[in-house]
C-alpha cells in the first residue's frame, strides 16, 4: 500500500477514496447527531441549524467529505510546492490515518470544518514566493482567515503565523500587512451591518467569547497509544527533513520552516475556548500528515516502513469497529 500511495498516479485519487471510506466506515455504522455550542462560531452554526434534526447520517457525510477534500489539499499543497524529491499521494495517506487515530477528529465539528479553509489558507500563502504584485492574494488569504475565525474564533490564531509567513516568502512590505488585516476584519464588517440590519447589534453578538483554559483531555490507554503512533512517525518524518534539508530548494527550505510554524500554533490553539477538548487539537493533523509522508517515502527500509503502516491500520480497525461501542 505505501508503495502504491509513493507513486503520482491519476487512480491513486479513487484509491485514496476507497483507503478513506475502509478507515471511516465506522462514521456510517455508527452516525452521532451533531449540534452546535454558543461557543461555536456563527457561520458554524448556521450551517449545522440548516441541517435536519435526526442529522446523524449526513453529518457522517459531510465529515468524511471534508476530511477527503483536505487530504487531497495536503496532498496538492505537498507535490505542487516540491514538499519532498518526488511527487507522491503519501500526504494524503498519512492525513486520513492520522485522523482516524483519534475518532473524535473525524467527527463534524468547528475545527474540522476550519481546518479546510486553514489548509487553503498556506496553499495560497506558498504561491506568493513567486508573485512580484501580490496584493489581491494577501487580501484573499486575509479574507479567507477571517471566515476561519467565523466558523472556530480560536483559528484566529494562525494570523501569527501568515504575518510570520508573509515576512519568509517576501520581502516585508508594510502595505500588505494592512492589507491581509483588511481582509481578516471583512467578514467581521459584513457580520457588524447584519446584526445592525435584524437590530441585535451589541457587543456580546458581534464579539466570540473568548476564554483561556487547559483543555481537559481524559486519560486513557487508548489515547496513549494514538499520540505513539503518532509521534513516532512524526519524529522520523523531522529526521529526514533535517537530513535532506540542503538538497532542497530555497523556497522548499521557507516553506518547511512555515509548515513548522503552523504545526507549533496548533498546539496551543486549544487552550482558547477549550469545550471543543479533542477535537480542538485536529488542526495538528494536516501538518503532523506531511511529516509522517516524509517518514514514509525517506525511509529506505520497506520493513520499517511497513511496520509503522501495519500498527497504525491494525490499531484502528480494532479501535474503530473491535471497541466501536465503547466510542
Amino acid at each position: 500500500m505505501i508503495g502504491l500511495f509513493k507513486q503520482k498516479s491519476p487512480g491513486n485519487v479513487v484509491v485514496l477514496l476507497i483507503f478513506g471510506l475502509l478507515l471511516k466506515l465506522p462514521l456510517f455504522l455508527f452516525p452521532k447527531n451533531i449540534t452546535f455550542s454558543e461557543q461555536d462560531g456563527p457561520l458554524y452554526q448556521w450551517f449545522i441549524g440548516m441541517l435536519p434534526a435526526n442529522n446523524g447520517l449526513l453529518c457522517s457525510l459531510i465529515s468524511f467529505g471534508l476530511l477527503y477534500l483536505q487530504a487531497l489539499l495536503i496532498t496538492y499543497l505537498a507535490n505542487e510546492y516540491r514538499m519532498m524529491a518526488r511527487q507522491n499521494f503519501l500526504p494524503g495517506m498519512s492525513y486520513l490515518m492520522i485522523t482516524s487515530l483519534l475518532p473524535e477528529w473525524s467527527y463534524l465539528s468547528a475545527p474540522l470544518l476550519s481546518a479546510t479553509f486553514i489548509i487553503w489558507i498556506f496553499i495560497t500563502l506558498f504561491r506568493l514566493y513567486n508573485s512580484p504584485i501580490a496584493k489581491a492574494q494577501v487580501y484573499n488569504i486575509g479574507l479567507i482567515t477571517g471566515l476561519s475565525s467565523y466558523i472556530y474564533f480560536p483559528s484566529a490564531c494562525f494570523i501569527i503565523c501568515i504575518i510570520l509567513g508573509l515576512m519568509i516568502l517576501k520581502p516585508f512590505r508594510f502595505n500588505e500587512i494592512i492589507l491581509f488585516l483588511l481582509g481578516c476584519i471583512t467578514p467581521y464588517y459584513f457580520y457588524g451591518i447584519y446584526l445592525f440590519l435584524t437590530d441585535r447589534l451589541n457587543f456580546k453578538n458581534f464579539v466570540p467569547e473568548v476564554s483561556f483554559a487547559v483543555p481537559q483531555l481524559k486519560n486513557s490507554l487508548w489515547l496513549a497509544i494514538s499520540t505513539f503512533l503518532i509521534a513516532i512517525p512524526f519524529i522520523m518524518g523531522g529526521y529526514y527533513i533535517q537530513t535532506h534539508l540542503r538538497k532542497m530548494l530555497i523556497q522548499v527550505r521557507k516553506n518547511w520552516s512555515i509548515i513548522l510554524l503552523y504545526l507549533l500554533l496548533s498546539f496551543f490553539v486549544p487552550f482558547i475556548n477549550s469545550h471543543h477538548a479533542l477535537q480542538a487539537w485536529m488542526l495538528i493533523a494536516a501538518p503532523f500528515a506531511l511529516f509522517h509522508a516524509c517518514a514514509y517515502f525517506y525511509q529506505t527500509r520497506k520493513i520499517i516502513s511497513s511496520l509503522l503502516f501495519i500498527m497504525a491500520i491494525g490499531y484502528i480497525l480494532y479501535m474503530q469497529y473491535g471497541t466501536a461501542t465503547v466510542h
